[in-house]
Protein backbone atom coordinates (compact mmCIF):
# COMPACT_ATOMS: atom_id res chain seq x y z
CA UNK A 1 0.00 0.00 0.00
CA UNK A 2 1.56 3.47 -1.15
CA UNK A 3 2.49 5.53 2.18
CA UNK A 4 0.66 7.81 3.04
CA UNK A 5 0.74 10.55 6.40
CA UNK A 6 2.68 14.22 7.06
CA UNK A 7 5.47 13.24 5.39
CA UNK A 8 3.71 12.00 1.83
CA UNK A 9 4.17 15.42 0.13
CA UNK A 10 7.56 16.70 1.14
CA UNK A 11 9.35 13.40 0.23
CA UNK A 12 7.81 13.28 -2.89
CA UNK A 13 8.98 17.21 -3.42
CA UNK A 14 12.37 16.35 -2.58
CA UNK A 15 11.88 13.52 -4.98
CA UNK A 16 10.84 15.66 -7.48
CA UNK A 17 13.65 17.72 -7.35
CA UNK A 18 16.12 14.67 -7.09
CA UNK A 19 14.65 13.69 -11.03
CA UNK A 20 15.25 17.23 -11.89
CA UNK A 21 19.01 17.60 -10.34
CA UNK A 22 19.79 14.19 -11.88
CA UNK A 23 18.26 14.66 -15.52
CA UNK A 24 21.81 14.04 -17.47
CA UNK A 25 21.59 10.65 -16.21
CA UNK A 26 17.64 10.13 -16.47
CA UNK A 27 17.95 11.01 -20.20
CA UNK A 28 20.02 8.23 -21.33
CA UNK A 29 18.83 5.99 -24.06
CA UNK A 30 17.24 3.12 -21.27
CA UNK A 31 17.20 5.22 -17.88
CA UNK A 32 16.85 3.13 -14.43
CA UNK A 33 14.04 5.52 -13.70
CA UNK A 34 11.56 4.54 -11.04
CA UNK A 35 8.42 5.33 -13.09
CA UNK A 36 6.28 5.39 -9.61
CA UNK A 37 7.82 9.00 -9.11
CA UNK A 38 6.48 11.43 -8.01
CA UNK A 39 2.94 10.02 -6.94
CA UNK A 40 1.85 6.70 -5.67
CA UNK A 41 4.46 4.07 -5.41
CA UNK A 42 4.58 0.63 -7.22
CA UNK A 43 3.96 -1.07 -4.21
CA UNK A 44 0.20 0.58 -3.90
CA UNK A 45 -2.91 -1.92 -3.75
CA UNK A 46 -5.32 -2.50 -6.39
CA UNK A 47 -7.45 -0.33 -4.55
CA UNK A 48 -5.64 2.79 -5.10
CA UNK A 49 -6.10 2.31 -8.90
CA UNK A 50 -9.43 2.86 -10.84
CA UNK A 51 -10.02 1.63 -14.22
CA UNK A 52 -12.73 0.79 -16.36
CA UNK A 53 -11.02 -0.95 -19.30
CA UNK A 54 -12.87 -1.61 -22.68
CA UNK A 55 -12.35 -4.60 -24.21
CA UNK A 56 -10.22 -4.30 -28.34
CA UNK A 57 -12.52 -5.55 -30.80
CA UNK A 58 -10.95 -8.83 -32.73
CA UNK A 59 -9.25 -8.55 -35.17
CA UNK A 60 -6.28 -10.39 -36.29
CA UNK A 61 -4.61 -7.30 -37.68
CA UNK A 62 -1.70 -6.49 -35.09
CA UNK A 63 -2.04 -2.69 -36.28
CA UNK A 64 -4.65 -1.89 -34.19
CA UNK A 65 -3.43 1.89 -31.51
CA UNK A 66 -5.42 2.00 -28.40
CA UNK A 67 -6.67 5.88 -28.02
CA UNK A 68 -5.78 7.55 -24.68
CA UNK A 69 -7.22 11.09 -24.00
CA UNK A 70 -5.74 13.05 -20.74
CA UNK A 71 -8.23 14.95 -18.99
CA UNK A 72 -9.77 16.88 -15.57
CA UNK A 73 -12.56 16.27 -13.98
CA UNK A 74 -14.21 20.11 -14.76
CA UNK A 75 -16.73 20.71 -16.92
CA UNK A 76 -14.90 22.15 -19.20
CA UNK A 77 -12.94 19.12 -19.65
CA UNK A 78 -15.82 16.96 -19.16
CA UNK A 79 -18.19 17.92 -21.96
CA UNK A 80 -14.98 17.71 -24.40
CA UNK A 81 -14.75 13.93 -23.37
CA UNK A 82 -17.67 13.13 -24.13
CA UNK A 83 -18.44 14.47 -27.87
CA UNK A 84 -14.59 12.97 -28.53
CA UNK A 85 -15.90 9.49 -27.21
CA UNK A 86 -18.74 10.00 -29.18
CA UNK A 87 -16.76 10.27 -32.22
CA UNK A 88 -14.51 7.29 -31.55
CA UNK A 89 -17.28 5.52 -31.28
CA UNK A 90 -19.23 6.39 -34.56
CA UNK A 91 -15.73 5.49 -36.60
CA UNK A 92 -14.23 2.84 -34.58
CA UNK A 93 -15.61 -0.34 -36.46
CA UNK A 94 -15.37 1.45 -39.94
CA UNK A 95 -13.73 0.09 -42.62
CA UNK A 96 -10.29 1.53 -42.94
CA UNK A 97 -10.09 2.12 -39.13
CA UNK A 98 -7.60 1.00 -36.91
CA UNK A 99 -8.88 2.18 -34.08
CA UNK A 100 -8.55 -0.20 -30.75
CA UNK A 101 -9.67 0.67 -27.07
CA UNK A 102 -10.24 3.50 -25.77
CA UNK A 103 -9.00 5.10 -22.37
CA UNK A 104 -9.72 8.30 -20.76
CA UNK A 105 -6.78 8.97 -18.04
CA UNK A 106 -8.58 11.37 -15.91
CA UNK A 107 -5.63 12.96 -13.84
CA UNK A 108 -7.63 14.35 -11.02
CA UNK A 109 -6.90 11.61 -8.32
CA UNK A 110 -10.19 10.42 -7.90
CA UNK A 111 -13.38 9.11 -10.06
CA UNK A 112 -15.92 11.41 -11.29
CA UNK A 113 -19.41 11.14 -13.02
CA UNK A 114 -18.31 9.55 -16.27
CA UNK A 115 -16.85 6.56 -15.11
CA UNK A 116 -19.78 4.33 -16.31
CA UNK A 117 -19.73 6.36 -19.69
CA UNK A 118 -15.92 6.24 -20.39
CA UNK A 119 -13.14 4.02 -20.12
CA UNK A 120 -11.32 5.38 -18.12
CA UNK A 121 -8.30 5.16 -15.96
CA UNK A 122 -7.94 7.96 -12.53
CA UNK A 123 -4.32 8.83 -12.50
CA UNK A 124 -2.77 10.92 -9.17
CA UNK A 125 -1.79 14.59 -10.05
CA UNK A 126 1.28 16.12 -9.30
CA UNK A 127 1.78 17.22 -5.62
CA UNK A 128 0.36 20.43 -4.69
CA UNK A 129 2.83 23.08 -6.02
CA UNK A 130 4.90 21.16 -8.55
CA UNK A 131 3.25 22.05 -11.64
CA UNK A 132 3.43 26.11 -10.56
CA UNK A 133 0.03 26.13 -11.90
CA UNK A 134 1.08 24.95 -15.37
CA UNK A 135 -1.69 21.92 -15.23
CA UNK A 136 -0.32 20.72 -18.46
CA UNK A 137 2.73 19.15 -16.75
CA UNK A 138 -0.26 16.70 -14.93
CA UNK A 139 -0.03 14.59 -18.67
CA UNK A 140 3.33 13.47 -19.13
CA UNK A 141 3.18 11.83 -15.02
CA UNK A 142 -0.67 10.78 -15.93
CA UNK A 143 1.21 8.82 -18.66
CA UNK A 144 3.83 7.04 -16.49
CA UNK A 145 0.98 5.74 -14.27
CA UNK A 146 -0.86 4.60 -16.81
CA UNK A 147 1.39 2.57 -18.43
CA UNK A 148 3.17 1.34 -15.61
CA UNK A 149 -0.55 -0.17 -14.26
CA UNK A 150 -3.20 -0.46 -16.88
CA UNK A 151 -3.40 -3.55 -18.94
CA UNK A 152 -3.49 -2.60 -22.95
CA UNK A 153 -3.85 -5.11 -25.98
CA UNK A 154 -2.75 -3.47 -28.51
CA UNK A 155 1.43 -2.24 -29.74
CA UNK A 156 0.77 0.81 -30.41
CA UNK A 157 -1.20 4.35 -28.62
CA UNK A 158 -2.90 7.16 -30.19
CA UNK A 159 -2.22 10.07 -27.54
CA UNK A 160 -5.42 12.53 -28.20
CA UNK A 161 -7.04 15.54 -26.15
CA UNK A 162 -10.62 16.06 -25.31
CA UNK A 163 -10.85 18.98 -27.82
CA UNK A 164 -10.39 16.69 -31.11
CA UNK A 165 -13.15 15.17 -33.10
CA UNK A 166 -12.60 12.37 -35.32
CA UNK A 167 -14.42 12.82 -38.63
CA UNK A 168 -13.40 9.57 -40.14
CA UNK A 169 -11.86 6.24 -39.63
CA UNK A 170 -8.29 6.52 -38.64
CA UNK A 171 -5.91 4.08 -39.83
CA UNK A 172 -2.42 3.51 -38.36
CA UNK A 173 -0.08 6.39 -39.93
CA UNK A 174 2.54 4.69 -38.04
CA UNK A 175 5.38 2.64 -39.64
CA UNK A 176 7.29 0.40 -37.52
CA UNK A 177 9.58 2.01 -34.98
CA UNK A 178 8.52 5.09 -37.06
CA UNK A 179 5.48 7.24 -34.86
CA UNK A 180 3.11 9.55 -37.04
CA UNK A 181 2.81 13.10 -35.30
CA UNK A 182 0.95 16.51 -36.28
CA UNK A 183 3.89 19.11 -37.41
CA UNK A 184 3.20 22.39 -35.50
CA UNK A 185 4.43 25.41 -37.35
CA UNK A 186 4.85 27.36 -33.82
CA UNK A 187 7.45 24.35 -32.53
CA UNK A 188 10.52 25.50 -33.43
CA UNK A 189 13.68 23.38 -32.54
CA UNK A 190 16.35 25.36 -34.21
CA UNK A 191 14.79 28.74 -33.71
CA UNK A 192 15.42 28.04 -29.47
CA UNK A 193 18.48 25.77 -30.51
CA UNK A 194 20.47 27.39 -27.59
CA UNK A 195 17.70 26.43 -25.00
CA UNK A 196 17.43 23.51 -25.95
CA UNK A 197 20.89 22.33 -25.96
CA UNK A 198 20.61 22.26 -22.27
CA UNK A 199 17.90 19.35 -22.43
CA UNK A 200 19.26 18.20 -25.96
CA UNK A 201 22.85 18.06 -25.60
CA UNK A 202 25.24 18.39 -28.91
CA UNK A 203 26.74 14.78 -28.16
CA UNK A 204 22.92 13.39 -29.24
CA UNK A 205 23.23 14.79 -32.50
CA UNK A 206 21.72 17.79 -34.93
CA UNK A 207 19.19 19.90 -33.49
CA UNK A 208 17.14 18.94 -36.54
CA UNK A 209 16.77 15.48 -34.47
CA UNK A 210 14.12 17.16 -32.11
CA UNK A 211 11.04 16.89 -34.65
CA UNK A 212 8.47 19.97 -34.70
CA UNK A 213 5.81 18.02 -32.41
CA UNK A 214 3.92 17.34 -29.34
CA UNK A 215 2.98 14.63 -27.46
CA UNK A 216 -0.70 15.04 -29.60
CA UNK A 217 -1.95 13.68 -32.08
CA UNK A 218 1.28 10.99 -31.81
CA UNK A 219 0.62 7.65 -33.19
CA UNK A 220 3.59 5.70 -31.33
CA UNK A 221 4.48 1.76 -30.32
CA UNK A 222 3.01 1.26 -26.94
CA UNK A 223 7.48 -0.28 -26.63
CA UNK A 224 8.75 3.44 -27.31
CA UNK A 225 6.30 5.05 -25.29
CA UNK A 226 7.11 3.40 -22.20
CA UNK A 227 10.92 4.89 -22.52
CA UNK A 228 9.43 8.04 -23.99
CA UNK A 229 7.29 9.34 -21.34
CA UNK A 230 9.38 8.68 -18.14
CA UNK A 231 11.75 11.10 -19.90
CA UNK A 232 8.81 13.61 -20.81
CA UNK A 233 7.65 13.78 -17.39
CA UNK A 234 11.03 14.57 -15.90
CA UNK A 235 12.55 17.09 -19.17
CA UNK A 236 9.08 18.65 -18.73
CA UNK A 237 9.85 19.22 -14.86
CA UNK A 238 13.07 20.27 -15.65
CA UNK A 239 11.83 23.42 -18.34
CA UNK A 240 9.33 24.44 -16.05
CA UNK A 241 12.12 24.69 -13.60
CA UNK A 242 14.35 26.45 -15.44
CA UNK A 243 13.78 30.25 -15.75
CA UNK A 244 15.11 30.82 -19.03
CA UNK A 245 13.19 28.19 -20.85
CA UNK A 246 10.13 28.55 -19.18
CA UNK A 247 9.86 32.43 -20.18
CA UNK A 248 10.93 31.44 -23.86
CA UNK A 249 8.34 27.89 -24.52
CA UNK A 250 5.51 29.21 -22.53
CA UNK A 251 2.09 27.16 -22.49
CA UNK A 252 4.00 24.79 -25.32
CA UNK A 253 6.50 23.83 -23.03
CA UNK A 254 5.41 20.12 -22.35
CA UNK A 255 4.89 20.30 -26.21
CA UNK A 256 9.12 20.70 -26.79
CA UNK A 257 9.70 18.21 -23.44
CA UNK A 258 7.71 15.61 -25.32
CA UNK A 259 9.25 16.09 -28.86
CA UNK A 260 12.83 16.47 -26.56
CA UNK A 261 12.24 13.26 -25.19
CA UNK A 262 11.14 11.71 -28.27
CA UNK A 263 14.16 12.21 -29.76
CA UNK A 264 16.78 11.43 -26.48
CA UNK A 265 15.14 8.17 -27.45
CA UNK A 266 15.73 7.55 -31.12
CA UNK A 267 11.90 7.37 -32.14
CA UNK A 268 11.51 9.55 -34.98
CA UNK A 269 8.14 10.92 -36.36
CA UNK A 270 6.83 10.77 -39.82
CA UNK A 271 5.06 14.24 -40.34
CA UNK A 272 1.75 14.04 -41.24
CA UNK A 273 0.42 17.83 -41.96
CA UNK A 274 -3.91 16.31 -42.66
CA UNK A 275 -3.57 14.42 -39.52
CA UNK A 276 -4.93 17.12 -38.11
CA UNK A 277 -6.94 20.48 -38.70
CA UNK A 278 -7.59 23.93 -36.64
CA UNK A 279 -10.15 25.82 -37.59
CA UNK A 280 -10.84 28.35 -38.92
CA UNK A 281 -7.39 28.69 -40.10
CA UNK A 282 -7.85 25.02 -41.74
CA UNK A 283 -10.42 25.45 -44.15
CA UNK A 284 -11.48 22.37 -45.52
CA UNK A 285 -11.98 18.69 -43.85
CA UNK A 286 -11.62 16.45 -46.51
CA UNK A 287 -8.23 14.91 -46.45
CA UNK A 288 -8.28 15.46 -42.34
CA UNK A 289 -8.72 12.91 -39.60
CA UNK A 290 -9.09 14.85 -36.71
CA UNK A 291 -10.67 18.17 -35.81
CA UNK A 292 -8.91 19.67 -33.42
CA UNK A 293 -11.32 22.77 -32.30
CA UNK A 294 -8.56 24.73 -30.16
CA UNK A 295 -9.02 28.31 -31.65
CA UNK A 296 -12.23 30.67 -31.38
CA UNK A 297 -14.28 31.21 -34.59
CA UNK A 298 -15.95 34.73 -34.88
CA UNK A 299 -17.65 35.43 -38.13
CA UNK A 300 -20.14 38.78 -38.93
CA UNK A 301 -23.05 37.52 -40.90
CA UNK A 302 -21.59 37.97 -44.30
CA UNK A 303 -18.83 35.35 -43.39
CA UNK A 304 -16.16 37.47 -43.37
CA UNK A 305 -13.57 36.29 -40.36
CA UNK A 306 -13.84 38.72 -37.30
CA UNK A 307 -9.69 38.44 -36.29
CA UNK A 308 -9.02 39.59 -32.62
CA UNK A 309 -13.12 40.15 -32.43
CA UNK A 310 -16.28 38.62 -30.67
CA UNK A 311 -18.13 37.41 -33.83
CA UNK A 312 -21.47 38.24 -34.35
CA UNK A 313 -21.68 34.45 -34.94
CA UNK A 314 -19.03 32.91 -32.91
CA UNK A 315 -18.03 29.31 -31.93
CA UNK A 316 -15.26 28.93 -29.11
CA UNK A 317 -15.01 26.51 -26.39
CA UNK A 318 -14.03 28.58 -23.79
CA UNK A 319 -17.45 30.43 -24.03
CA UNK A 320 -18.76 26.79 -21.79
CA UNK A 321 -16.35 26.82 -19.12
CA UNK A 322 -18.49 26.59 -16.73
CA UNK A 323 -21.22 24.48 -18.45
CA UNK A 324 -21.36 22.66 -21.43
CA UNK A 325 -22.61 23.62 -24.76
CA UNK A 326 -26.37 23.72 -25.47
CA UNK A 327 -28.24 21.30 -27.76
CA UNK A 328 -28.19 22.84 -31.38
CA UNK A 329 -26.20 25.38 -31.85
CA UNK A 330 -26.66 28.07 -34.49
CA UNK A 331 -24.91 26.76 -38.06
CA UNK A 332 -22.55 30.04 -38.97
CA UNK A 333 -23.38 32.01 -42.14
CA UNK A 334 -22.93 31.25 -45.28
CA UNK A 335 -19.66 31.45 -46.61
CA UNK A 336 -17.77 30.58 -43.75
CA UNK A 337 -15.06 27.78 -44.13
CA UNK A 338 -16.51 24.25 -44.95
CA UNK A 339 -14.51 23.19 -41.74
CA UNK A 340 -16.22 25.69 -39.08
CA UNK A 341 -20.01 24.45 -40.90
CA UNK A 342 -18.69 20.60 -40.26
CA UNK A 343 -17.43 21.01 -36.61
CA UNK A 344 -20.42 22.69 -35.35
CA UNK A 345 -22.86 20.44 -36.77
CA UNK A 346 -20.96 17.13 -35.18
CA UNK A 347 -20.58 18.69 -32.48
CA UNK A 348 -24.75 19.32 -33.02
CA UNK A 349 -24.76 15.79 -33.65
CA UNK A 350 -23.37 14.54 -30.88
CA UNK A 351 -24.89 16.37 -28.31
CA UNK A 352 -28.40 15.67 -29.85
CA UNK A 353 -27.32 11.52 -29.54
CA UNK A 354 -25.76 12.19 -25.99
CA UNK A 355 -27.70 11.07 -23.06
CA UNK A 356 -28.33 13.41 -20.25
CA UNK A 357 -26.56 16.12 -21.30
CA UNK A 358 -27.14 19.40 -20.04
CA UNK A 359 -26.22 22.87 -20.20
Amino acid sequence: MAFRGKYFFPILMALSLFLIIRYNYIVSDDPPLRQDLPGRGSSSSGDDVVVNPVKTRSKKSKRLFHTAVTATDSVYSTWQCRIMYYWYNRFRDEPGSDMGGYTRILHSGRPDGLMDEIPTFVADPLPSGVDKGYVVLNRPWAFVQWLQQAHIEEDYILMAEPDHIIVKPIPNLARGNLAAAFPFFYIEPKKYESVLRKFFPKENGLISRIDPIGNSPVIVTKKSLMKIAPTWMNVSLAMKNDPQTDKAFGWVLEMYAYAVSSALHGVSNILHKDFMIQPPWDPETKNTYIIHYTYGCDFDMKGNMMIGKIGEWRFDKRSYGSKPPPRNLPLPPRGVPESVVTLVTMMNEATANIPNWES
